[in-house]
């Protein structure tokens, strides 16, 4: 656990209350509607992503909605963000750190490079293009291929794939099980490919 807390940032498992709070926060229909309404806006650089590193749009599109449903108040705000109140940002939730790994900022940055990268990271559509960056990474160092995040429903080795990465992108054991429900998520697959009903007023 310390090596993959050193290389990775994992943390284990939420706290029961954590759990049930995370929970709660996942069946509130009015706010899943919100995150479902900005996932849709990241449609167009999902799918720019997926067809740039052969990721499974799904994968992508699982994490944004999870990060997004879960996000804290005021996180993106450019002022908050430069005041360092917060260390991730974006749909996503990434950090400088791992712009470093990416090679995309150097250890020893300068205050206006810092500056820099936190605006990249708020950019929505950059934010989404270093998930995708942040995913191939990881696949790299477990030495899988880009192919085994696809097929999710019917290899379980593609599966397992998706499940480490999952863990290894937010670090606690009960959030691959959340990002492999999301992606058999019928109103989640019909937005990522276009073909979202709209939905029917529960008045009729």
């Amino acid at each position: 656990m310390q090596e993959l807390q050193r290389r990775f940032g994992v943390h284990g498992p939420q706290p029961p209350l954590a759990r049930l709070f995370t929970k709660g926060v996942d069946q509130f229909t009015p706010l899943r509607n919100h995150t479902v309404t900005r996932l849709q806006s990241l449609q167009p650089v999902i799918q720019q992503q997926s067809r740039r590193t052969g990721l499974n749009p799904m994968l992508l599109a699982a994490i944004l909605f999870d990060e997004m449903q879960h996000a804290k108040p005021g996180e993106d705000h450019p002022l908050a963000a430069h005041s360092g109140l917060f260390s991730t940002h974006g749909p996503a939730q990434l950090g400088l750190s791992e712009m470093e790994k990416q090679g995309l900022l150097r250890p020893n940055a300068s205050a206006e490079e810092i500056q820099e990268a936190r605006n990249q990271l708020l950019d929505p559509d950059r934010n989404v293009e270093m998930l995708a960056g942040k995913m191939i990474r990881l696949l790299k160092l477990l030495e899988r291929d880009v192919s085994e995040t696809k097929n999710v429903s019917r290899s379980h080795q593609h599966a397992k794939t998706v499940a480490t990465l999952a863990y290894l992108h937010n670090g606690k054991l009960d959030y691959p099980a959340r990002i492999l429900r999301y992606m058999q998520d019928p109103e989640l697959h019909g937005l990522v490919y276009g073909r979202q009903r709209k939905p029917v007023s529960p008045l009729i």
